[in-house]
C-alpha cells in the first residue's frame, strides 16, 4: 500500500513537471490514487486466498491464514475492492487509468489464481514478468498519461519518465526475486518452485543485492551523461551514490542463517523503493 501510494503521487508529480499543481490536477490524483490502493487490496487479497496453506507455514499471522478471517470474508473483501476499483476507475472517464487498473487485475488474477495455466508465480520467469510489467510499465505509463490525459496536455513520453520506467525494471525484477527468500520452508513443503527453492538463498539474495548495485551505477552514469542543469544532474548522483552504498552496508550485515534478518534486508529494500520514488518528482 505505501509503495503504491509512493508511486502513483511519485509518477503523476512527474507528470506535472514544472506545473502548477491546480485544482484538476489534484482531481486527477485523487481518481487515480483511490482506485489504485483499493487495486492494491483486492490482488494482495486474491493472493491470500489462494495461499492460505503456503501462509499458515511462512506467513501465520496474516487475517486468513490465522483464522482471523474466514475465506468467505477474504474473497468478499477481495471481490468488492476490485470490483470498487474498476468502477472508479470507468467513472473517471480516463482510458490509460482505466487501462492499468484492469492490466493489474489481469495479471494479479495470472499470478495467484489456481486454476489450469494460471498460478504464475510457480515459475520464477512468469512470476517477475507479472511483477516488473506491473510496477516497471504499468504504474509509470498509466498514470503519468492519466494525468497529461487530465490537464488537457499531449502524452508524450519524456526522459525522466525513461529513467523511471528503466530504474524501477531492475527495482521490480529484485522485488520479484527477493519476496520469495524469506518464504522457502513454505514454497518448498508447497512444491513452489521459485528461484530461491532452486537455487539457494544465499545466491539469489546477492543475486538480487548486484542487480540493484547495476541500477545505482547505471542511474549514477545516467545523471552524469543528461543534458539537464548541474545541479539536478549533481543531486541525483549523490543521492543514488548514496544508495548503492547504503544497499552494500545493509546488505553485509544480513545473516543468510536467519530468516528474520533477511526478511528485514527485504524490507530494507522497499523502504530504498520508497526513497527512489520520493527523488523521481525532481528529474529534469
Amino acid at each position: 500500500m505505501i509503495g503504491t501510494f509512493c508511486s502513483v503521487c511519485s509518477i503523476s508529480l512527474l507528470a506535472l513537471g514544472q506545473l502548477d499543481f491546480t485544482m484538476a490536477a489534484a482531481i486527477a490524483l485523487v481518481q487515480a490514487l483511490l482506485p489504485a490502493l483499493l487495486m492494491n487490496v483486492c490482488i494482495v487479497g486474491l493472493n491470500q486466498v489462494f495461499d492460505i496453506s503456503v501462509d499458515r507455514i511462512n506467513k501465520p499471522y496474516l487475517p486468513l491464514a490465522s483464522g482471523e478471517w474466514s475465506l468467505e470474508v477474504g474473497i468478499m473483501v477481495a471481490a468488492s475492492t476490485g470490483g470498487a476499483a474498476l468502477l472508479a476507475g470507468w467513472l473517471s472517464g480516463s482510458w490509460p487509468l482505466m487501462a492499468t487498473l484492469a492490466g493489474s487485475l489481469a495479471l494479479g488474477i495470472a499470478y495467484s489464481t489456481d486454476l489450469p495455466f494460471l498460478r504464475w508465480k510457480r515459475y520464477p520467469l512468469l512470476a517477475a514478468g507479472c511483477i516488473l510489467s506491473v510496477r516497471a510499465v504499468m504504474v509509470q505509463l498509466g498514470f503519468f498519461f492519466h494525468m497529461k490525459q487530465a490537464l488537457g496536455y499531449p502524452a508524450v513520453i519524456t526522459r525522466p519518465l525513461l529513467f523511471a520506467m528503466g530504474f524501477m525494471l531492475f527495482f521490480s525484477i529484485v522485488i520479484a526475486l527477493f519476496k520469495d527468500i524469506p518464504d522457502v520452508r513454505g514454497d518448498r513443503r508447497e512444491g513452489i518452485q521459485t528461484l530461491s527453492v532452486r537455487a539457494g538463498v544465499s545466491k539469489v539474495f546477492w543475486l538480487c543485492i548486484t542487480l540493484l548495485e547495476v541500477a545505482y551505477a547505471g542511474a549514477i552514469c545516467a545523471c552524469l551523461l543528461s543534458s539537464s542543469v548541474w545541479w539536478s544532474r549533481l543531486m541525483a548522483t549523490a543521492f543514488h551514490t548514496a544508495m548503492g552504498i547504503v544497499l552494500y552496508l545493509r546488505a553485509r550485515q544480513t545473516d543468510m542463517n536467519d530468516s528474520s534478518s533477511i526478511a528485514a534486508c527485504y524490507m530494507f529494500v522497499w523502504k530504498l523503493f520508497y526513497a527512489e520514488y520520493l527523488f523521481i518528482p525532481f528529474l529534469r
